[in-house]
This record gives structure tokens, sequence and C-alpha cells, in this order.
């Protein structure tokens, strides 16, 4: 019998279907099964992610045998735009492991996007960055820092709960420091919703949401997005930001407030710039989600070729937690 395989765009029920019941074990995060449902439905279901296949799969004679999800991203290089492919969530059923599976379907993926005019690809490694530095990832700098709550600013500083007017201001106020870096990942209006869907959703048991915001006048000069994590005892933050000085010298009263009575602040290290805002804390490699490129276009090697250096040199990470895919 001759073998056919195809990489193709998997429908939202039928990944829901062969794909979920697999991949909830290894990343439910505390969810229970019908929430893990919920929220790859709420994204899958999204505008951002209806812009293009947002489930691709490998099928050998029509039998799904490896899948990931498709992110579609911007990277912002001084005044270039580079197209970007975001890959989550690359999963074989331990039945069918050992294959080469992954491996050919990745391989075929990268071939389609860089046919498709993709300058480069991303991933967030949580086992084996050295399987994906074979198919030309390159691993970047990926730590977490933690930090004594007590040693920040406790002053008030009149911050408040984010509230739906907020959004915009906060917008301004990301693009105001993203734009003094040399490059980043864009956050479109998509983008943000994308972002807010999940920051907005139900918190996991055990945690608690915290999205702050501090206004001067009519606009935001900081704000900050996290979690309270009680079993760890910490903050942890997913994103933040502010304008001009007197947002910079607002941050660390800003997280101490977010920490409430916790006794630390943690998380990803942040990207420049809004690193410097922190004590130095303790620094330590992540294991998971380790980021990854790819570079597939002329122009993408480029970027590359002009920015690793600095890059891979860096005391900062590359991309806040809140780019995860």
């Amino acid at each position: 019998m001759q073998t056919t395989v195809t990489l193709e765009r998997i429908e939202q029920d039928a990944y829901v279907r062969e794909v979920l019941p697999h991949s909830f074990e290894v990343w439910n995060d505390g969810r229970t099964f019908d929430r893990y449902v919920d929220d790859f439905r709420t994204v899958a279901s999204s505008t951002y992610a209806k812009r293009r296949p947002f489930t691709m799969g490998l099928l050998e004679n029509g039998k799904l045998v490896t899948s990931c999800k498709n992110y579609d991203r911007e990277l912002r290089w001084e005044s270039s735009s580079l197209r970007a492919t975001g890959i989550g969530a690359v999963f074989t059923p331990p039945l069918l492991r050992g294959r080469g599976y992954a491996t050919a379907f990745l391989g075929a993926h990268l071939d389609a996007e860089r046919d498709a005019g993709r300058d480069l690809a991303f991933l967030y490694s949580d086992i084996h960055p050295a399987y994906y530095a074979r198919l030309g990832f390159i691993a970047l700098p990926s730590r977490v820092v933690t930090i004594r709550a007590e040693s920040l600013d406790g002053r008030a500083i009149g911050a408040r709960a984010v509230e739906d007017a907020d959004w915009a201001g906060i917008r301004r106020c990301f693009d105001a420091l993203d734009r003094q870096r040399p490059w980043s990942l864009r956050r479109t209006p998509l983008v943000w919703n994308w972002m807010r869907a999940r920051w907005n959703a139900p918190a996991r048991e055990g945690t608690q949401a915290v999205h702050l915001v501090v206004r001067r006048a009519r606009s935001v000069v900081a704000y900050a997005i996290g979690r309270r994590v009680l079993r760890s005892d910490m903050f942890v933050i997913d994103d933040f930001a502010f304008d001009g000085d007197e947002g910079r010298a607002l941050v660390p009263a800003l997280l101490r407030m977010a920490a409430g009575d916790l006794r630390r602040v943690g998380g990803w290290l942040p990207p420049p710039l809004a690193r410097e805002t922190l004590p130095r804390g303790s620094v330590r490699p992540r294991t998971e989600a380790v980021l990854m490129v790819a570079p597939l276009s002329g122009l993408g090697r480029s970027w590359w070729a002009q920015t690793h250096d600095a890059t891979l040199a860096a005391r900062s990470d590359a991309t806040w937690s809140a780019d995860h895919v």
C-alpha cells in the first residue's frame, strides 16, 4: 500500500477531538479538560487566529500524526517589518513518537511558510532545544528573575485596577517604550485583543489576576499585568511598560502594590529598558519556554546577522512572557 503524507489545516472541531485529549496531560496547567478546550476555542475563534490557518497537522493516509498551532506575528526591526510565524504546541501522540513525524512536519511547515513569504519562525521550546537546533532554530537567552517585594518602593502612587477605557492608553504606553528597542515582536490591535482575551479569562485555582494602571492627567504613564500565585507566594509579571521618566520611576512601586502581601515578585526577565527599572534580584535560566528563532528569508537572515551579537549578550530577554505562544 502506498503511503500518502500531506500537510494540512486542521479544523477546530477535529483538533479538539484528535489532539486536545492527548495534549491535555502535558499542558493543562491545572485546568479541567473543559476549561482547556474552552481556552483553545477562545483563541481559535478570535479574529486574530482566523487571519491564517491556526492549527496545522501532518496526515499519513488521512490520519493526523503530528500537529501545531500557527501564530501570525510581525517583528519590528528599526524601520523594517518582518513577517513572523510563531509555532506553538508541537505535539505527536505518545504511541506515534520516534518515527520522525515531527521532524518531517516541521520541515514541511517551515518550507511552506518560507514559500508564503515569511521572514522568520519562532517558538518557545519546553523540552529538548537541541532538537529544534537541528532544524535550524537558534536559542536566545531565556531567564527568570525573582525579587523580594520588600526591596521595591512601597509609596502610594495612585494606581488602580485597569478598566476597559484604559486599554487604548495602555497600548500607547507600551508602544512608547517599545519604539526605543532595536527590535521586538510588534503588537498589532489584533495581537492586543488576543492578549486581552487571555488576561481576562477566569483566573485559575490558586491565582488572582492583577491588572493595574497609573494615569497622569489623561495619559497612562505606567501599567502592570500579572497574577498573584498563592502557592509560590509571588506576583508573576506577564507584562508592564512605562512612558517617560515619571512612568519609569513608578514601576517598582506599581509592582510592589501588585504583589499585595506576597513576599516575591518575579517572572520572565523583562526586555531591555524595562529590565533596568527593577532591582537585580535572583536571575536563573529557564528550563521551559526557551525562545528560539529561525530566519527564513534574506531579510530574516540580515536581521539576525546584524542583531545576534547584541541579542545573545544582552542582560535582558528578547520578549515578554505575554508573547509566549
